[in-house]
């Protein structure tokens, strides 16, 4: 058995992949094997990225990668029409998986978790990495039983596929998650309900804004009768999602199972 983790890049073109590659590279117990994309086929993956030749050519077929490099973990930043598939496979060839694409569905999420327990395998599939957002969900959790009224804007870059963020849906469902399990009551959003009151998502209205410019803030905002109680995080480069991504790469060579949030992680580490 190696003395290092063996990791299969999937995306590795794209902006998230890239930096992907560079922090597995530069992580003294990792080792990229694999990289895939459609694009830049035949590149060196760690050249590509900005780095040092690696040896590791960008493949454009993943069970052809799984064969060659034997990843122990596949990291993937892609899309969600290929993310199903790419999970699926990765999980049928023995390999563990860690996931930041966000849109995946539930029906999704629940075959992969049935995969994850019939292989035996680790997985973590979360819609964001950064320590700092995780943080800010436990904080928004613990402000949830105290403060009536909740909303979340959400602000990313222009290109982002999604909307709302997979971010800020699962800090909707943790606040009405932490209400329920405390018997508080909220109160309704007041206004009227129209588009411009933003999605209601488990009942936290949710306001996306997409502009070139952001890569990933999010504000949960909580009031009651005098005050206003604000929780920002900003990520003002894709490097903040790094460390997060080793974590849970670490993480799933572990521990077993499902894991669809860094949060978890984060609480089973205090």
């Amino acid at each position: 058995m190696a003395d290092y983790i063996r990791v299969l890049v999937c995306g590795a073109a794209g902006q998230m992949g890239r930096f992907v590659t560079q922090a597995v590279r530069k992580a003294p117990d990792m080792k990229v094997v694999a990289a895939v994309d459609n694009r830049e086929v035949g590149r060196d993956a760690g050249e590509l990225a900005g780095g040092e030749v690696t040896g590791t050519p960008i493949v454009s077929d993943l069970e052809c990668a799984i064969g060659r490099g034997e990843p122990d973990v596949m990291i993937d930043f892609t899309i969600p029409d290929v993310v199903r598939p790419n999970m699926i496979a990765a999980l049928n060839k023995g390999v563990r998986l860690v996931v930041g694409t966000t849109g995946i569905g539930e029906a999704t999420l629940d075959e992969v978790q049935a995969l994850v327990e019939q292989k035996r395998l680790g997985a973590v599939v979360c819609p964001n990495f950064s320590l700092g957002a995780n943080l800010m969900m436990l904080a928004a959790e613990l402000a949830a039983k105290h403060y009536p009224y909740a909303e979340i804007i959400e602000l990313h870059h222009e290109k982002k596929k999604d909307a709302p963020s997979g971010t800020s849906l699962l800090t909707a469902e943790l606040i009405q998650e932490a209400r329920a399990k405390a018997g508080f009551v909220p109160a309704k959003p007041p206004g009227p309900e129209v588009a411009a009151r933003g999605l209601a998502a488990s009942g936290v209205p949710v306001h996306s804004v997409r502009l070139p410019g952001y890569v990933a803030n999010q504000e949960v905002m909580f009031s009651d009768t005098g005050e206003v109680l604000t929780i920002k995080h900003e990520s003002t480069s894709r490097e903040s999602f790094m460390p997060g991504v080793l974590m849970a790469v670490r993480y799933v060579m572990k521990n077993k199972g499902l894991t669809t949030s860094l949060r978890d992680i984060l609480l089973s580490q205090s």
